[in-house]
């Protein structure tokens, strides 16, 4: 009985060492996003984003730009590299909501700053919505 009662607790261990906390696995959204752009890897945006997201930002004269989701993924192509360099600033969930900012640089053209909200669904982790704004090397606004 020991014996199984040994088993039973060591399994049940190395089950839980294994599962990844959902700040993990956000991050790991997060990344498909960053590395999906980067390395023109349009699965993995599509494994990212939920089918449904739009992007919006300010353009002009503070005029809203809604951007659809999935033609935005279209843009980019399969093993058509960027220089897009990303990295996650923050992140803030509680229980299947979170939110996120990530910055893009963009050598040449400038810094993006991406905000998400994310939602937890049976798939997993989705980004649902995108904004974003960007400025020059310099600072000033995009």
């Amino acid at each position: 009985m020991k014996k199984l009662s040994l088993l039973l607790f060591l399994s049940l261990i190395s089950v839980t060492s294994f599962a990844q906390t959902d700040l993990e696995l956000i991050q790991e959204t997060l990344t498909d996003y960053i590395e999906g752009t980067a390395n023109g890897e349009p699965d993995r945006l599509q494994k990212a984003f939920h089918p449904d997201f739009n992007l919006y930002t300010v353009i002009g004269d503070d005029s809203l730009r809604v951007w659809d989701g999935q033609d935005y993924i279209s843009r980019f192509q399969q093993g058509r590299k960027s220089n897009r360099i990303g990295r996650i600033i923050s992140i803030d969930h509680e229980n299947n909501a979170a939110t996120a900012k990530v910055e893009i640089v963009m050598p040449n053209r400038g810094v993006y700053i991406d905000y998400f909200l994310l939602l937890k669904l049976k798939e997993g982790w989705k980004i649902i919505h995108k904004t974003y704004t960007g400025r020059d090397f310099y600072g000033s606004k995009e």
